[in-house]
Parts: structure tokens; C-alpha cells; sequence
């Protein structure tokens, strides 16, 4: 390669700078949300799956009976686990059961 060839390959415009930049940021944040997407839906239907598994095999389950969603949301707030409401609890549940 002689001397001009290779200024044109590392020459680069601000305006190239920014659209390269731009590009990136753009592509990788759509990958990041999208992961981010997946692995929430990942993890309410695998708190859905505990409370349906703990609904059927738990040792202590008949202690909790009807208030369960409202012991373990409160329970979970305790341990700083955020989205974890007795109403956000239910929907994972039916999460589970319908996927």
C-alpha cells in the first residue's frame, strides 16, 4: 500500500466520527434493551414457576395458604427484590401457567 492509500484508510471526517458513534450507540443500546427485555421475562416466569412449585410440594404451605402472594411480596420487599408486589406476584404466576 503506498503512503495515500493508507491516509485514506485512517482518514476520517468528524461527521464519519459522529455517524460512526451514532451507529454504534444506536445498535448496541437496541441489543442492550432487548436483553435486558429477555432476561426480565426470563425471570418473572421463573419466580412464577417457584410459587407454583411452591404451591404444590412446599413443606410449610398449608402456614402461608391465601396469603402467600401478600407474605412472600412482603418477604421479598424485605430483601430489596424490586417489582415483587402481591399483584406483580400473581402475574408471574399466571405467567407460568400459561407459558
Amino acid at each position: 500500500m503506498s503512503d495515500n492509500q493508507i491516509k485514506s484508510v485512517v482518514s476520517v471526517s468528524f461527521d464519519q466520527l459522529v455517524s460512526s458513534i451514532v451507529t454504534t450507540d444506536t445498535n448496541l443500546t437496541n441489543y442492550a434493551s432487548k436483553a435486558v427485555n429477555q432476561s426480565l421475562t426470563l425471570r418473572n416466569w421463573l419466580i412464577g414457576y417457584y410459587i407454583a412449585n411452591y404451591e404444590l410440594n412446599g413443606s410449610d404451605r398449608a402456614e402461608y395458604g391465601e396469603n402467600l402472594l401478600a407474605n412472600l411480596s412482603t418477604r421479598l420487599k424485605s430483601v430489596k427484590i424490586s417489582n415483587c408486589g402481591k399483584r406483580q406476584l400473581y402475574n408471574y404466576l399466571r405467567l407460568f401457567q400459561l407459558y
